[in-house]
């Protein structure tokens, strides 16, 4: 198949009335696609294990006599800019690795690089420009956060190509994706505890969840050009499978808060999430791929009703 420029300058999986293409020059239209900057869903689902692990952190801090607003402020701005900035160099290098399967499924085929809008070599240097914008927010915190970080780039290089060697790479993306629930803590206090693990177990669980309801948008296409996916894998089980996910999800929550000391009103705002889990779980068409698509978009609301809730306990016990 040969690259077609698409002459709307578009992206099929993405809504044409975003800002990107209200506020940006033409020119930079591919490139904020590379980010995703027109799906700002994505960011937003990396970001939220980042604000829950400040805000776990930050209601412990409270619960030993010691806390500061200033700093839980900061560590939020710079976990918004960092998960801007990663997501769209994670996504620009997946692309990358992910150029010829782009091209053979209809969802992707309009994006930057299988449509020809922008060469390897424009992306290459793209990813270097966001990645340099997520080193300078690494660089702000403790070294035993900059190490972890740092660490971290293991699972995001692995995850583009555990859809050619495992039928679970949602797994792989929740590694990296949940990566925020340790760092977060880490900012705070210079170590991982297990408040901390628990919560990525948790973010993870999260993850492969609401990521399975994604690919079942492609798994047709997938079946065809040989991509693996927990969506093929679970197939017409995959409520049940949710149930699992999700309830594991949110007793890992549940352990987490316990074990950082967050107040009622935490506790509270996971019975919220918990009958979003249920909601969704129990509406799920797994054949309607903007049913899907809408569905994972609403674990945004989720990751936010949870941080709502670390904030709330947080008020509540200051």
């Amino acid at each position: 198949m040969t690259n077609v420029p698409d002459d709307t300058g578009r992206v099929a999986d993405a809504p044409s009335d975003n800002w990107v293409y209200q506020v940006l020059p033409r020119a930079a239209w591919p490139y904020a696609q590379l980010a995703r900057w027109d799906r700002p869903i994505g960011w937003q689902l990396l970001m939220w294990p980042c604000f829950w692990s400040v805000g776990l952190a930050a209601n412990h801090d409270v619960a030993d006599g010691r806390f500061s607003l200033a700093w839980v402020l900061f560590y939020l701005f710079l976990f918004f800019v960092g998960s801007v900035a990663m997501r769209g160099a994670g996504c620009t290098y997946n692309d990358l690795i992910d150029h010829d399967i782009d091209m053979e499924v209809a969802r992707t085929r309009s994006r930057p690089l299988p449509s020809g809008r922008v060469s390897r070599t424009e992306a290459k240097l793209f990813v270097g420009a966001q990645a340099l914008v997520g080193l300078w927010v690494l660089l702000q915190f403790n070294l035993f956060s900059i190490g972890l970080g740092i660490l971290s780039l293991v699972v995001v290089a692995i995850y583009p190509f555990a859809k050619r060697f495992t039928d679970w790479p949602q797994f792989f993306l929740g590694l990296a994706f949940s990566w925020g629930a340790l760092m977060g803590w880490s900012a705070l206090f210079a170590q991982v505890s297990w408040a901390s693990f628990f919560l990525y177990v948790a973010a993870v669980l999260w993850t492969i969840g609401y990521d399975t309801i994604y690919a079942h948008q492609d798994k047709e296409d997938d079946a065809l050009v040989g991509v693996r996916s927990t969506a093929r894998v679970f197939a017409d089980n995959t409520k049940a499978w949710l149930v699992g996910l999700y309830g594991m999800a949110l007793f890992f929550l549940i352990l987490a808060f316990a074990a950082a000391g967050v107040g009622l009103l935490g506790y509270l705002g996971l019975a919220v999430a918990a009958v979003m889990f249920a909601w969704q779980i129990l509406i799920l068409e797994i054949d309607n791929p903007d049913h899907c698509l809408r569905l994972f978009k609403f674990n945004g609301r989720v990751g936010g009703v949870i941080f709502i809730a670390l904030m709330a306990s947080l008020a509540s016990l200051s």
